[in-house]
């Protein structure tokens, strides 16, 4: 299993390049990302990828000056119980 990052998403492959999980946040405006996408495979569910992902997504906006639109369930909750994160909120 391993992490890929990109410009506006961060994945989780299996050795045949198979997505298993993936957060997606495309540019949407001018310094705004839109959290569009959480998804986990079944096989990974209850371990804290979600989690991880959206902490690799949100380290990756903040870094590249952005800020965030959540607009997915999963993401939205996420600020929702990370407040210290609500400066990157747009």
């Amino acid at each position: 299993m391993g992490w890929v990052m990109e410009r506006d998403r961060v994945q989780v492959l299996d050795e045949q390049w198979n997505v298993l999980a993936e957060v997606t946040f495309p540019q949407v405006e001018p310094g705004v990302v839109e959290i569009d996408h959480t998804f986990v495979d079944e096989s990974l569910r209850g371990q804290g990828v979600a989690g991880e992902l959206l902490g690799r997504a949100v380290a990756s906006i903040a870094a590249s000056g952005y800020r965030a639109r959540p607009t997915c369930s999963y993401a939205v909750s996420w600020f929702e119980k990370h407040p210290e994160h609500a400066d990157l909120l747009a």
